[in-house]
């Protein structure tokens, strides 16, 4: 676990029960306010390659922004949107190299991977995903998910071809619409989202909601939240009791204070939006 005065962090990521390699992969920064999360496919040597790529590369990129250039000048932006095109270029930069990579290597051919991630600033948040990868959030006892998945099942239960409980037995549960890697360019969902003092926030790959309900997961989380390692490793556990047929990664993050970082976002974000 990681924290500083403004967050908590605790994290973890299991094989699961079934496959014997893990094709996951999480990063978290508690010093920049950021939580990754990619679930790779394509197989051994292939999706594991294309979630590490996501989660080391847009780590730092962002990060290499963030740290900013101190001989630059320094602006503010006006919006708040310009913070999520930064964090939404950097996504798409990514998903091209990926995407080179796999055309490149007849070894990586294929390979694609899911990501989610938040970036919290000064009492709100950047979120952005790609994929079936989730971001829930308990403010005040209310358990939401913010995130819609990409993929085939969730299009066949909005089209109404399928109900919310036969999708739970569904086939199709693994098989995403988008995803980094695939094609040269990729839709990036973004949203901004405002944070307050006592959030909790879950960052998952479908190993976890694929396994446990929903409202499983919440119970854990608002029963064990005064210990996040101990939620994550129940999570997990939880996950593997009920056929762990799927690779397994939890992120959780609790908001300490409503300032997350001291210094503008904006600000040192600003050079690098700049060239794009």
């Amino acid at each position: 676990m990681t924290s500083h005065t403004h967050l908590e962090i605790a994290s973890g990521t299991d094989a699961g029960v079934v496959r014997a390699f893990n094709e996951d992969s999480i990063a978290a920064d508690s010093d920049f306010g950021l939580l990754v999360l990619a679930d790779g496919m394509g197989g051994y040597k292939a999706g594991d390659v294309a979630s590490a790529m996501a989660t080391d590369m847009i780590t730092e990129l962002l990060k290499q922004r963030l740290q900013g250039d101190k001989a630059q000048s320094v602006r503010k932006f006006s919006q708040l949107s310009d913070s999520s095109q930064v964090v939404k270029s950097a996504i798409e930069k990514v998903n091209r190299v990926i995407y080179q990579t796999a055309q490149a290597n007849d070894k990586y051919h294929g390979m694609g991977t899911t990501v989610v991630l938040m970036l919290f600033n000064d009492g709100w948040a950047t979120i952005a995903h790609v994929g079936d990868s989730r971001l829930y959030r308990l403010r005040n006892g209310v358990f939401e998910l913010l995130t819609h998945d990409h993929s085939l099942l969730q299009e066949q239960v909005e089209m109404g071809m399928i109900s919310t409980d036969e999708a739970k037995f569904s086939h199709n549960r693994n098989l995403v619409t988008r995803a980094l890697g695939i094609e040269n360019e990729v839709k990036v969902d973004v949203i901004e989202t405002d944070v307050v003092p006592g959030d909790i926030y879950l960052l998952c790959s479908d190993g976890l909601n694929d396994m446990v309900d929903d409202a499983d997961i919440e119970l854990a989380v608002s029963e064990l939240q005064t210990n996040l390692p101990l939620v994550v490793t129940q999570l997990i556990q939880m996950a593997n009791d009920n056929g762990g047929h799927d690779n397994v990664s939890v992120i959780l993050a609790r908001v300490r204070d409503a300032v997350i970082q001291k210094r503008s976002l904006q600000d040192r974000l600003f050079g690098w939006l700049s060239k794009f």
